[in-house]
């Protein structure tokens, strides 16, 4: 139905233009107003009304595939009304209340040769079957409707599933896994469809679809799906809009929303699934790495599309979901959380929890009192040592996310693979890597000269002033490839001046306590321009770099 999607930018700033060969789903992740809610909104209005908008921020063009005229008329195809006169070789299509009188002429050749004809092809056709959910009208989708002329093509989900078993059946399945409880259809109100909620499943067709005493009884004994919560009734909406509303074209705007993460996961992979071999593109905009990983995990051809706008500068890549469910399937990444990368715009990564939190705080206390200096919008993970931080920092830069990495100053003592990789991880150009190689091991030399232990003795600062400035340029290099040492040694070297001791948990407990928690109170610290506050500000100035080094164009 959609050939391809044609983005006004592309993966950095002046480059070719994105074009995305559409799968069954596409789902579009990224940071807050990096523009999934209007990209999905632009693709709805073309769908429409088939017109490019000199205002689209995001959406440049779609193309269309051929369509068989026979059989698509008879989708669209509907019946006179009463006293209805229809001009000779002129034929009333449309769907869901919608209905115009067009030529049957001028249809053909748009369903045969769409993008010559885009803006009739999608009036005529294509905009009937496109449908939009968003937060609100999501939930509405379960409420009662019209049993209509179950003669006639069924113009509503529920009619649909009314009078189709296989799909009511399904429906039934993928609600029973999600909540325990047995959807049904109840006709047993005079001209009207309900959706209701039973502990047990119907004995057969008759009892459920029956207008009988024991119909009458099995449905008094349900629960009507009004008195459900939102997310069940969220669910079920979308459920049963994919499986029995039959959209060519389902747009849907933070799916997750009102549900529990195992059913954002569940969703996703019931959606997908409800595509393959099908026409339908469904195309969805989330911050859940559950509902993408549901996605993923369904086996049905996906694209990952991750959206940026920072700085005035909007990019645009397709992530390869094959490389996303590798991120997933090593358990150190899985267990760090590190998809949820997808969904912010910066990513730092520390050796180890107690990093990771303090690293934070400080970063926050940033935001609050010193915004320009802080790094906005930013995911802290913690790998399990220094060894491990490359693993979760060089999948995240395959993926187009700028993630850096914070390692205590004894990354000088990891030569040969182990140093190598860790240079690999910022992309640092290979020809680099022997003059850098040479550098960490002089320096890892004559630190072990001065004869005090580099972490806990002051970091670079043991060194004479010679030898301290070859490990700063050597440091200074790094930064510029997003890999961050602690000059001083340790995370325990900053803040010295309040005196918090201990290593690890042991110390992280006591410097907070020093650092104080209400902002109002005097004791509380507040920003300065040395130290661990200089120490993020250096991270933030690569993060806002658009030209950075160490992300893979």
């Amino acid at each position: 139905m959609i050939k391809n999607i044609i983005l006004k930018f592309g993966r950095v700033p002046n480059t070719e233009p994105l074009s995305i060969d559409t799968t069954p789903v596409t789902v579009f992740v990224g940071p807050n107003n990096s523009g999934k809610s209007e990209v999905l909104s632009e693709i709805y209005q073309y769908c429409r009304d088939g017109r490019e908008n000199t205002g689209n921020v995001i959406l440049e063009n779609m193309d269309f595939e051929d369509v068989n005229y026979t059989k698509a008329l008879e989708e669209i195809k509907l019946k006179p009304r009463r006293g209805e006169n229809v001009r000779p070789n002129n034929t009333i299509v449309g769907k869901r209340q919608e209905r115009i009188t067009v030529n049957k002429d001028l249809l053909k050749s748009a369903l045969q040769a769409p993008n010559d004809h885009s803006r009739s092809f999608c009036q005529w056709y294509l905009g009937f079957d496109t449908i939009k959910l968003d937060g609100k009208n999501r939930i509405k989708l379960v409420a009662e409707q019209g049993m209509g002329d179950l003669q006639e093509n069924p113009h509503t989900s529920f009619q649909s599933l009314f009078k189709d078993d296989e799909k009511r059946l399904e429906v039934r399945r993928i609600i029973r896994e999600a909540f325990g409880s047995y959807f049904v259809i109840d006709p047993t109100k005079g001209g009207v469809l309900r959706a209701r909620l039973s502990n047990r499943a119907p004995k057969d067709n008759r009892e459920e679809c029956g207008l009988h005493d024991e119909a009458i009884k099995f449905h008094s004994n349900a629960e009507p799906i009004e008195n459900a919560s939102d997310g069940v009734k969220a669910f079920t909406g979308m459920i049963t809009e994919i499986i029995a509303g039959d959209p060519k074209i389902l747009l849907i705007d933070e799916p997750e929303a009102f549900l529990h993460p195992s059913l954002a996961h569940k969703l996703g992979k019931e959606i997908a699934t409800a595509t393959a071999g099908t026409n339908k593109r469904v195309f969805v905009s989330t911050h859940s790495s559950n509902f993408v990983m549901g996605c993923i995990q369904s086996g049905v051809p996906l694209n990952i599309v991750r959206l940026t706008y920072k700085n005035k500068v909007a990019t645009a890549r397709i992530l390869p979901n094959d490389d996303v469910l590798l991120l997933m399937r090593d358990p150190l990444l899985r267990s760090t959380g590190v998809l949820e990368g997808l969904f912010y715009e910066n990513v730092v990564v520390t050796e180890g929890d107690t990093d990771r939190a303090f690293y934070q705080e400080i970063n926050e206390r940033l935001l609050q009192f010193k915004p320009s200096s802080g790094i906005s919008n930013c995911l802290f993970l913690n790998a399990q040592n220094k060894q491990t931080i490359r693993k979760i920092i060089k999948p995240l830069r395959e993926l187009g996310i700028p993630a850096a990495g914070i390692t205590d100053i004894d990354v000088l003592k990891e030569g040969g693979l182990v140093w190598t990789s860790f240079l690999k991880s910022g992309y640092i150009p290979q020809a680099s890597h022997g003059p850098l190689s040479e550098q960490r091991k002089i320096l890892k030399r004559k630190l072990e000269e001065s004869e005090k232990d580099m972490k806990i003795d002051g970091g670079v600062a043991v060194l004479a002033h010679e030898d301290r400035e070859a490990a700063n340029n050597l440091f200074d290099n790094l930064d510029q490839y997003g890999l961050f040492t602690v000059r001083g040694g340790e995370v325990e070297s900053w803040l010295k001046n309040l005196k918090a001791t201990g290593h690890g948990s042991q110390w992280l407990i006591p410097i907070f306590e020093k650092m104080g928690s209400n902002p109002n109170s005097k004791s509380y610290l507040k920003p300065k321009s040395n130290d661990v506050w200089k120490f993020i500000k250096s991270l933030k100035k690569w993060f806002d770099d658009p030209n950075r080094k160490g992300i893979p164009s």
